[in-house]
């Protein structure tokens, strides 16, 4: 027989029992349209870190105070007070590669304007940080070199924080607040930036950090310091070279731990993604058990086939089909089976990801690569498990076949 007609002998064999053909096909369209909604969840959280590591700064290198031992206690972050401006100032003039560098000083107050008040972060930092995080000003302008170096009273609100003090949509350049209760004057308003490195970072206020120093917390150190490298691949080489610059700054001897963290963006997207594909993978693997049950589905119905249609079997073979063609007519129908049951499970894949992207407001990205292993599955599934009824089929004797009842 040519394939026209062993699909055409197929799709009629099928069709004589629509109810059990559709349920047979059930177990592997759910399972191929779990594969593909679960990995197109998978890939859009992958993608969503992605789009908040990207929007904390691009080749960022975070220093931070702390991590060192003192006396046998070991102290955490921020328990270092070592981290000075000079510290900054010989990072940005001795490392080659940093292209923009803040230092920063961290505080929380109590924010008032008029009869509103809100407590929130007061983030200290230099006149670089929204370069080094691509984040734009929704309105008025940024704090001035000259700002930092007289400590000046001036405030840059994130978008949270206006909101709270002034109403949504709001304009307070020029207006007045209280930080702490001193007064400070409002320049601009950063646009909305979401979650960045787990912090929100439209829920704090922007001053020189020299002011956070002087005036708020009474300070002389730093809490961090933020660098931006000149390329990505060079990112990790400049983290390297500045934790040599600072061992060698604090006078840390080899074997003596740092007083000072430094963190990339990289390592924090490496270890996030990481995560995430381990649990799409997992989720994925759960998703798969579904196809094998399809498969010995299929296989099951295949041998009911092949007993129902054992008459029909020794009729063909004893006007001369040979055991080739039962066996191939057999496994086309498994495949058939497999083929439209993948079909359908890819249509319902789409249709389940986008869905529950719009109500969980979850991003999903159908990969084309989790679509073609899904469909590949499928073939594959028919064929190893159609295999078995069809060599059955192949193997009858078609006298004992033409006697069967």
């Amino acid at each position: 027989m040519n394939p026209a007609m062993t699909f055409r002998i197929a799709f009629k064999a099928l069709g004589r029992n629509k109810l059990r053909t559709g349920l047979t096909m059930l177990g592997m369209i759910i399972g191929v349209a779990a594969v593909i909604t679960l990995v197109a969840l998978g890939n859009g959280a992958q993608s969503a870190i992605e789009d908040q590591i990207k929007s904390a700064g691009t080749n960022m290198i975070t220093i931070t105070a702390g991590n060192f031992t003192q006396g046998g206690v070991r102290q955490g972050s921020g328990a270092a007070s070592t981290l000075k401006v000079e510290d900054a100032d010989a990072i940005r003039k001795e490392i080659a590669g940093v292209q923009f560098l803040t230092a920063g000083a961290n505080s929380r107050g109590q924010v008032v304007a008029g009869n509103q008040n809100w407590n929130t972060r007061i983030q200290g930092t230099d006149v670089e940080l929204p370069s080094i995080r691509a984040w734009a000003l929704q309105t008025g302008s940024f704090f001035t070199d000259q700002d930092v170096r007289s400590a000046a009273k001036v405030a840059v609100l994130g978008t949270t924080v206006n909101e709270q003090l002034f109403g949504k949509d709001a304009d307070p350049v020029g207006q007045l607040i209280r930080i702490n209760k001193q007064p400070f004057k409002v320049i601009g308003v950063m646009a909305s930036k979401g979650q960045g490195s787990g912090d929100d970072m439209d829920d704090q206020i922007l001053v020189p950090y020299t002011t956070v120093q002087k005036k708020l917390a009474g300070i002389t150190y730093l809490n961090n310091i933020i660098v931006s490298a000149t390329t990505a691949d060079g990112t990790s080489g400049v983290a390297d070279t500045i934790a040599t610059l600072l061992r060698t700054r604090h006078a840390i001897g080899p074997g003596a731990s740092d007083d000072f963290t430094i963190r990339t963006l990289e390592e924090i997207a490496d270890v996030r993604s990481a995560a995430t594909s381990t649990m799409t993978t997992l989720l994925a693997g759960i998703a798969g058990v579904s196809l094998v049950v399809g498969g010995i589905g299929i296989m099951n119905i295949m041998l009911v086939s092949v007993t129902e249609r054992t008459r029909e079997i020794g009729l063909r073979m004893a006007i001369g089909a040979k055991g080739r063609d039962v066996r191939r007519q057999f496994l086309v129908e498994a495949i058939t089976l497999s083929l439209i049951g993948g079909g359908i499970g890819v249509a319902l894949g789409f249709g389940l990801a986008e869905s529950l992207s719009r109500w969980m407001s979850w991003p999903a990205q159908v990969s084309i690569n989790a679509v073609m292993m899904s469909f590949a599955f499928a073939a594959a599934t028919g064929i190893f498990f159609g295999f078995y009824p069809a060599q059955k089929a192949a193997q009858l004797n078609p006298i004992d076949a033409l006697r069967f009842e």
